[in-house]
């Protein structure tokens, strides 16, 4: 896949250090550059392990870390050296520090032509926008999503996991992949730029399409599909939550015959598509009251024998333990270096030949010893100044 090839990403706490994390899925090197401090992400509270941040663990896996002042003359020769022995770059900075660094692209090519720059902005680069604060939050909220998710006629609802930033990860990545395969055809580096509002309002897709058709403004629906129908959650006897779409006259009729309401496939309120959805509020209302009748691992069972679109509402624990899950190594337990002790991490979506599961998160500069010796060529002498005066302005510092 990308093996052989070298990243160095400079980015910081979740959606650009997530790009990282999938480029080393897929086979790439990935040298995570931080500052003397370390990434945010390594202090982010409630939960520890093995004294590393829960937060900093999820996304930083399979790389190794340098720390490095960009500031200092030594950081930025030793960056420098790096960028020579390195396919691409990314970075999450605001704006205008990378041309203020000498780590924006025209000034990264002059040292490597072939060099790619994949740059992780909020909102935009330019006047009042490039120095907006743009948190998962404020971008959900600017992108629309929060406008179409939540209880129909209820408050904006954020979506659960931080869909700004992660989706900001994805399309860094994609992006940056793509100009590694261009570099690779014509020997030239190309810089580039993902914004998270962005990414948001191009995540729109049809819900955005179907008002340039028509004028009409999406809302939030809680589950209900607006142009599906049935296709909601519903709840069970027991009090858990089914998710149910049975979709298209086949899997229309076999709902039917599971719920013991064949009536249904006939009557002229729900024999088609369209009348289904015109009549989906009652719809739902009947089988609102047949599904209270049984325990959702009833109704689970019973649809996924016949193969008819449902599934038990399932938290986090239940998600990442379901038998699926399992048999795709959606799980995987990983050693500690320093301390030897196992962890249970997520595993990679990326199924290939060859693939091996990423090594544990890296310690703040646990790496940079073997980088400044074995990349930058740094004599050991070297090293150890290098080293030495990064650890006196850390003193310094704090």
């Amino acid at each position: 896949m990308l093996s052989g090839l070298r990243i160095l990403d400079l980015t910081w706490v979740l959606g650009g250090p997530f790009a990282g994390q999938l480029l080393a899925q897929l086979g790439a090197e990935v040298i995570k550059i931080e500052t003397l401090d370390g990434d945010l992400s390594r202090s982010v509270p409630p939960h520890w392990i093995n004294g590393d941040s829960a937060y900093f663990l999820s996304v930083n896996r399979g790389k190794k870390s340098i720390a490095l002042d960009l500031k200092s003359t030594g950081g930025r020769e030793a960056f420098h050296r790096l960028v020579e022995k390195a396919d691409a770059v990314m970075y999450g900075f605001a704006p205008d520090v990378p041309k203020r660094l000498g780590i924006d692209h025209d000034s990264l090519k002059k040292i490597n032509q072939r060099i790619c720059v994949a740059e992780l902005i909020g909102l935009h680069d330019e006047g009042e926008y490039s120095s907006a604060p743009a948190y998962d939050l404020i971008v959900q909220a600017m992108g629309g999503v929060m406008s179409i998710t939540g209880p129909e006629g209820g408050d904006p609802v954020r979506v659960g996991y931080q869909i700004g930033d992660l989706s900001g990860g994805l399309y860094l990545a994609l992006a940056l992949t793509s100009t590694l395969a261009a570099a690779a055809r014509d020997g030239q580096g190309r810089k580039i730029q993902i914004s998270l509002l962005d990414c948001q309002v191009a995540l729109l897709t049809w819900q955005a399409q179907n008002y340039f058709a028509s004028g009409e403004i999406p809302v939030a629906r809680g589950s209900r599909n607006p142009v599906l129908a049935p296709s909601e959650t519903y709840r069970c006897g027991d009090g858990r939550f089914l998710a149910i779409s049975p979709t298209g006259d086949n899997f229309w009729r076999k709902f039917c015959q599971i719920i013991d309401r064949p009536d249904l496939v006939t009557d002229p309120a729900y024999a088609t598509r369209s009348a289904r959805i015109q009549n989906g509020m009652e719809l739902s209302k009947i089988l609102g009251a047949i599904f209270e009748t049984q325990p959702a691992a009833t109704w689970t069972k019973r649809f996924f024998d016949e193969r008819v679109p449902a599934a038990l509402v399932q938290n986090v624990a239940e998600a990442v333990q379901q038998p699926v899950a399992v048999m795709r190594n959606m799980v995987e337990e990983v050693a500690a270096v320093q301390s030897g002790k196992s962890s249970r991490f997520l595993g990679s979506p990326f199924k290939y030949q060859g693939s091996e599961p990423l090594t544990y998160p890296p310690g703040l500069g646990q790496h940079s010893r073997e980088i400044l010796r074995d990349v930058c060529g740094y004599s050991d002498a070297h090293i150890d100044e290098l080293l030495q005066t990064n650890a006196v302005k850390q003193e310094s510092q704090e």
